[in-house]
């Protein structure tokens, strides 16, 4: 039986790829036919998940939903279709000149680390080439630069290695755990017995793959915190939150979201008089059915939105104030693909203003000598240095570390941290 054959002709171009579908007519035999036509099925099945979807949620949440009202999709089927989708995001910006399914193909052979059988009905000669460096990938497609899937270089924060950066759009992070207070060996136990392949990147963090189901393995928050590894970096800034007698402190996670800062706050200083707010009632239910599940039972909790100008706390005076603020995002990108090919400059600018109204109100609360522990998951410098300087230009603060925590090269997020003290 004569089946269809992708080719695709790669072209260089302004760091660019211009591909063409040709199809030729091959011979093979008639289970390959079908297994290129079941292929083909999943392509169009992708494309249209695509055309469906618009950015305004996770991507994730919205195939949960789009797989729910089309039954016709088996769990294999899911699978299949959904890494293409992503695969496709995992290109960025870097789609010129090329069509849907040119994109899907090109962003399946650079995200392969192994031959597969997608691959194999799709681009069979590209299929032998999945185990090289992405650099020798893209020479093989007569591509001499790095794709430009970020094109913002201009932007990014002081110490990030671009070319790292850039490429690592193409890999799925890993998923981290950190463990729990004189837990680690209990969680180590639980996941050996389950035959878990994980590795020790720093002190009591286990890094999985991301698609390890660990549920109903562990008792999460309790035994062990699900937290991105530049995340549980960022409380390496807590050990220069010294020179403060009074005990205990008093702490404010002022967008506290899920409350995983205040969790590891709480594990690395000790006994404290925590406060927790976020803007969203139902974020902070959630964080307290998981604050029950860690054991915290000691904590005060409000809905707060600190971008209102002259915000104010009944009873400020804190010795310590945590501050991951709503940011771009950006630097979780290689897990949420769909915000990189969605994403508009005009942001960084939106959630920069954003960020210093939220700062202006929350220095007034910081007793003197008191510290402020500055967050974001961002790699624009907007977002990142010029908000630290333009909060010292209007604030008595020493600025005691900073900086960006990469991850880019660790399979993890990259953050942007600063400690500053009041004086």
């Amino acid at each position: 039986m004569w089946g269809l054959v992708i080719g695709i002709r790669g072209v260089l171009g302004n760091g660019f790829i211009t591909c063409l579908f040709e199809f030729h007519p091959v011979y093979k035999p008639v289970g390959h036919s079908q297994s290129v036509s079941r292929f083909h099925s999943y392509i169009n099945s992708a494309k249209e998940i695509l055309s469906a979807y618009d950015g305004q949620e996770p991507f994730a949440s919205f195939l949960k939903k789009y797989f729910s009202l089309h039954k016709k999709f088996g769990s294999r089927d899911r699978k299949q279709v959904s890494h293409l989708c992503y695969c496709y995001f995992r290109l960025g910006k870097a789609h010129v000149d090329m069509s849907v399914e040119e994109k899907i193909v090109l962003g399946l052979f650079l995200c392969s680390t192994a031959p597969n059988e997608l691959l194999e009905g799709l681009k069979p000669d590209w299929n032998q080439q999945v185990t090289r460096t992405l650099t020798d990938k893209l020479v093989t497609l007569g591509i001499k630069d790095s794709i430009n899937v970020f094109p913002w270089k201009e932007e990014l924060s002081e110490g990030i290695d671009f070319d790292l950066f850039n490429v690592s759009f193409f890999i799925q992070p890993d998923l981290f755990l950190r463990t729990r207070p004189e837990k680690e060996q209990i969680v180590m136990r639980k996941l050996e017995a389950a035959g878990l392949d994980f590795s020790y990147p720093a002190v009591n963090c286990i890094a999985l793959p991301n698609a390890a189901k660990i549920d109903a393995l562990i008792e999460l928050n309790r035994e062990a915190v699900i937290q991105d590894l530049s995340s549980q970096k960022t409380g390496e800034l807590l050990e220069n939150v010294t020179g403060i007698d009074k005990k205990p402190l008093r702490v404010w996670d002022c967008c506290a979201a899920s409350g995983g800062k205040s969790i590891m706050a709480v594990d690395l200083l000790g006994g404290i008089d925590l406060t927790v707010s976020d803007i969203r009632k139902s974020i902070l239910h959630n964080l307290d059915k998981r604050f029950s599940d860690a054991g915290i039972t000691k904590y005060k909790s409000l809905v707060a939105d600190l971008s209102v100008p002259g915000f104010r706390l009944a009873q400020p005076g804190f010795d310590l104030i945590i501050a991951d603020l709503p940011c771009t995002g950006s630097g979780t990108w290689s897990r949420t693909p769909e915000q990189l090919f969605y994403f508009d400059k005009q942001d960084i600018i939106r959630y920069a203003a954003l960020q210093k109204d939220i700062l202006a109100n929350l220095v007034p609360h910081l007793n003197t000598g008191g510290f402020i522990l500055y967050i974001t998951c961002s790699v624009f410098k907007k977002e990142n240095e010029e908000n630290i300087q333009e909060l010292q230009s209007n604030f008595p603060l020493s600025l005691k570390k900073i900086g960006i925590i990469a991850g880019y090269d660790k399979k993890a997020d990259s953050m942007f941290a600063a400690l500053l003290q009041k004086l």
